[in-house]
């Protein structure tokens, strides 16, 4: 552990570029994996529109600073991500993991530490006020739990992510956490509903932290990484794929079944295409052996993430909609 530590705290090579204020920005902004952001941005909304159409007023002011708090913690989960991986050697060599902008001498070690620290105590600052002015302390809780999984995905010693769980913790703190604890933060009181809303959410974005993991599946392991696809194996993991999304819309459908959300749910099928190109390609990975070809593509699996979650967040909210403008 304390080399761990020593190696968590180095500071730039001497040999690193410099990089002119701009390039700077720049590189932090990379490490914040802004494509990423919707994984956040599509299950805050979701309950915000959740809530409306469960009678409750629009709290825009708590809505902000939630989406504020879980894009943090969505940072976090990066930031750690980039360097426990670093320090452990899980990103050395020709894996091609995280933002690489330690293994590029754009960010340091130390100046890595460094942001992580002020962006927990930032998430907590967030976390009090929404918690204290809920008047539902339980949901600290949840605010732990959250802060705890972004940190320890990969750190030591629990490193989660490592031992083929990533996709369960996505789950829970992307789905669950997000959209059932987001709509009781809004209202101050918890929507068993909510959690029906949830599970589908958190397997769009298991999913997609899912697909991300298929270009690794050889060197993963290499560096002493199991992820859930390496776990199953090279044709168990493009089986897995093949039906992932699939269950996501049996899922959004259900929704609609069980009147929780509206007919608009079911654009979410257009995405068909998408997913099929995004299986031959797994498909085509395993026939050639060439996985890191893959990485090229998550933009697929995103793209399925956008659209399937805008077609809930319509679904949820098209019968408030409709309401307010008296169709």
């Amino acid at each position: 552990m304390p080399s761990l530590v020593r190696a968590a705290l180095e500071p730039k090579a001497p040999d690193a570029p410099r990089l002119t204020p701009g390039e700077t920005a720049a590189a932090w902004w990379r490490a914040c994996r802004p494509p990423f952001f919707i994984t956040a941005a599509i299950p805050v909304t979701l309950a915000l529109v959740f809530t409306i159409r469960a009678g409750a007023e629009p709290a825009w002011g708590r809505f902000a600073l939630t989406l504020a708090g879980c894009f943090l913690g969505l940072t976090i989960a990066n930031f750690a991500n980039d360097l426990f991986d670093h320090v452990q050697g899980v990103d050395a060599g020709d894996n091609i993991g995280g933002s690489r902008v330690i293994q590029s001498g754009l960010i340091s070690p130390r100046q890595l530490s460094g942001a992580l620290i002020a962006l927990l105590l930032a998430t907590f600052a967030v976390g009090a006020w929404l918690v204290g002015t809920s008047g539902l302390p339980w949901l600290w809780g949840l605010v732990l739990f959250a802060a705890a999984s972004a940190v320890f995905y990969v750190a030591p010693p629990i490193r989660y992510g490592h031992r083929g769980l990533g996709e369960v913790f996505v789950c829970l703190n992307m789905g669950f956490i997000m959209v059932a604890g987001t709509a009781t933060v809004l209202t101050g009181r918890f929507f068993p509903a909510s959690l029906a809303l949830s599970l589908p959410v958190g397997l769009m974005v298991a999913g997609v932290m899912y697909y991300q993991s298929l270009p690794e599946i050889e060197t993963d392991p290499a560096a002493g990484k199991q992820t859930l696809a390496s776990r199953l194996g090279k044709e168990g993991a493009v089986l897995l794929f093949r039906l992932w999304w699939p269950a996501v819309w049996v899922l959004l459908l259900n929704l609609w079944a069980c009147g929780l959300a509206d007919w608009p749910v079911a654009l979410g099928l257009l995405t068909i295409p998408l997913h099929r190109r995004a299986v031959r390609l797994t498909r085509g990975a395993l026939a050639n052996g060439d996985w890191l070809s893959l990485d090229a593509h998550g933009h697929l699996v995103r793209k399925l993430y956008l659209c399937n979650g805008l077609a809930l967040i319509l679904g949820v909210g098209f019968a408030p909609l409709r309401a307010a403008w008296g169709w």
